[in-house]
């Protein structure tokens, strides 16, 4: 029998771990499995001392692991035990925000993610959708025209959040209509990581005086996307997807960035 000489085994070190690890690593798997859905209740924290067999400090450093990642909600001394969150969007938008905020990424980088989930999501959707998701389309791009409407009449400020929420709605049903729960999840949270951007951008164009105009030519364009999807055309409306953010935030980006968008879009 050969022996495989010192150092090349395959093993790696090993680190310790502590027992809050422990705790925080089962409760986390009962939470991703099912077994405990959002809106249940953890055990009260002297109900997971015993069952755990651990230290109190332990079962509160724990809790505080489980909810920095967003997977509960945990008060001192609630009695009825830490809320389970479970897995969100909103979890996984926040640390987007946070990782476009950083360093190690950015904004054009963010957009340019969303630009090819969105294609993704329209080509599926194109195929899968039913009536009811044509339906709930149409009555957002509606909703969005009634606010490109109120904007450039009476001098009434532009409702940009209504706006935007409506935008927002518009591709969680893209999303949703695709049938893929990981895809919508993801595209969901990259979505909500820029809707802030998008704000931004139109509180500049109405700065400028052009967010009427904005807001109408992005009503147009989520017309067009409903077309192509009802009419199956999955290519046309993954183009229009694309383009639309190019034409959206390139202007607004540095000549490196706009390049960067601009490989997005073939």
């Amino acid at each position: 029998m050969s022996v495989d000489p010192p150092g090349r085994t395959g093993f790696q070190p090993v680190r310790p771990v502590r027992a809050y690890q422990r705790v925080a690593e089962q409760i986390e798997e009962r939470i991703l499995a099912g077994q405990l859905p959002p809106g249940s209740r953890l055990p009260a924290e002297r109900e997971l001392v015993r069952q755990f067999e651990v230290g109190r400090s332990t079962i509160r450093e724990a809790l505080r692991v489980l909810q920095s990642a967003g997977l509960i909600r945990s008060r001192p001394g609630d009695p009825l035990g830490a809320e389970v969150l479970g897995v969100s969007p909103d979890t996984l938008s926040h640390a987007l925000g946070r990782l476009a905020r950083s360093h190690l990424s950015g904004p054009a980088e963010l957009i340019q993610f969303r630009m090819v989930l969105d294609a993704e999501s329209y080509r599926l959707a194109a195929r899968l959708h039913t009536d009811d998701d044509l339906r709930r389309l149409t009555e957002l791009v509606d909703r969005m025209a009634d606010c490109a409407q109120a904007a450039g009449s009476g001098g009434t400020p532009p409702d940009t959040h209504a706006f935007s929420q409506a935008d927002a709605g518009f591709h969680r049903v893209v999303a949703e209509a695709s049938g893929n729960a990981l895809l919508a999840l993801c595209a969901r949270a990259v979505h909500d990581a820029v809707v802030d951007a998008i704000e931004r951008t139109l509180q500049h164009a109405r700065d400028a005086g052009g967010a009427a105009e904005r807001m109408h030519h992005s009503t147009r364009h989520h017309r067009l996307v409903v077309e192509a999807l009802g009419s199956r055309d999955g290519a046309r409306a993954a183009r229009l997807g694309r383009q639309a953010l190019f034409d959206s935030y390139s202007p607004h980006m540095s000549p490196q960035d706009r390049a960067r968008l601009r490989a997005a879009l073939d």
